[in-house]
């Protein structure tokens, strides 16, 4: 009788799936946050957050059940310049005193095929929270060398400065977000 209940234990859960828990690699240095701007219209600024952290989910059985919940140190903006950077950090752009964190929780996952598709949810940036989708590629994913298993993704959206009350923003004017991740299964 027990060795039927494991045998139909393993059947059920093999058949139904688990959604598995995914911590990205910062520490390796396998994730990124990077942004591009457009410098007086004559060039492009590119830039990144140095300081993140976050953890996705992904069904398998059901990807519209995954999930991405990431939190920025919006103080490690690096744009390659020192005085640019501190003058990105004061309250004409992102205001780090008052709003030390950006933060984005997903909504929903929608998949088109094999891991590509939207990502929606939350995006809170210099205090203001508003539903942003970014655009989600399946990079890849298996066994790493260390004997875990990873899954890596990018994802990219346009932002609106003046939505999330950036002061100097120049109306419509816009910023490219791509976010590269690689994640450790849990």
């Amino acid at each position: 009788m027990q060795k039927l209940l494991t045998i139909t234990f393993f059947l059920l859960t093999s058949a139904v799936g688990f959604a598995d828990t995914y911590q990205i690699d910062t520490k390796g240095s396998h994730a990124f946050v990077q942004f591009k701007i457009k410098h007086l219209g004559f060039s492009w600024l590119y830039g990144r957050f140095d300081k993140f952290d976050g953890q996705f989910v992904y069904d398998e059985a059901d990807p519209s059940k995954s999930s991405i919940e990431m939190t920025v140190q919006t103080g490690s903006v690096n744009s390659n310049h020192t005085a640019r950077d501190k003058h990105l950090r004061s309250d004409d752009y992102l205001n780090v005193d008052i709003n030390p964190t950006a933060t984005f929780k997903s909504k929903s996952f929608t998949e088109t095929e094999n891991g590509h598709g939207t990502v929606t949810g939350d995006l809170t940036l210099n205090g203001v929270t508003k539903e942003i989708s970014l655009d989600v590629a399946f990079v890849g994913g298996g066994k790493d060398p260390w004997g875990g298993f990873r899954r890596g993704y990018e994802a990219s959206t346009e932002l609106t400065l003046t939505d999330f009350n950036i002061k100097k923003a120049a109306e419509g004017q816009t910023v490219e977000l791509i976010i590269s991740v690689e994640g450790i299964k849990q």
